[in-house]
């Protein structure tokens, strides 16, 4: 699970996007994305976002704004489920925090948020109407408790993220192994 935030084009206004297709290789996270997203149009217009990674507790405050569009009109296949909101921020009681390389600015309550650009776009097919981003991220920053201290390492027994399956929000469990390639 992600909160992608983004840019509207001409009034600068930050918009909150949640997305459940997202992974990351290397330093490029792999987005996808609806056609019709507010999120789509604002990365066409600029190609800027922050990738915000959410806890379990903030499950609540996701699932407020999930039925809005930042899309002033909705679109015609979206209007009988979801509806327009200015405002998915105060919505969903996030805290605007401002970004160091890109415009829109970071979700405060997200444990990690990444700053990213655009380095790709490829339409999945017509049928579906949507889109395969690639975002290379610039900066990551991650909450202080999260943090190993003396490294660039996430605590991965503190950090609890947030997942979306099957339309259910999960959280993680008890670690089961560790990968020989895991840094310690």
């Amino acid at each position: 699970m992600a909160l992608l935030t983004t840019v509207k084009p001409g009034d600068e206004t930050a918009n909150i996007t949640p997305i459940s297709s997202a992974w990351a290789l290397d330093d490029t996270y792999v987005l996808g994305l609806s056609d019709a997203s507010q999120a789509m149009c604002n990365l066409r217009e600029n190609g800027e976002l922050v990738i915000n990674l959410p806890d379990a507790r903030l499950w609540e405050s996701i699932e407020r704004i999930a039925e809005t569009t930042g899309a002033a009109e909705v679109p015609s296949h979206k209007r009988e489920k979801y509806r327009h909101e200015p405002d998915k921020w105060t919505l969903g009681g996030f805290t605007p925090r401002g970004s160091e390389s890109v415009l829109p600015p970071r979700i405060a309550e997200c444990p990690v948020q990444m700053e990213a650009l655009v380095t790709n776009m490829t339409p999945l097919d017509e049928e579906e109407g949507a889109t395969i981003v690639h975002a290379k991220v610039l900066r990551t920053h991650v909450h202080q408790a999260l943090a190993v201290p003396g490294t660039s390492h996430v605590d991965v027994d503190a950090w609890k993220p947030m997942y979306y399956t099957f339309r259910h929000y999960f959280s993680q469990g008890e670690r089961l192994g560790v990968n020989f390639r895991a840094e310690q």
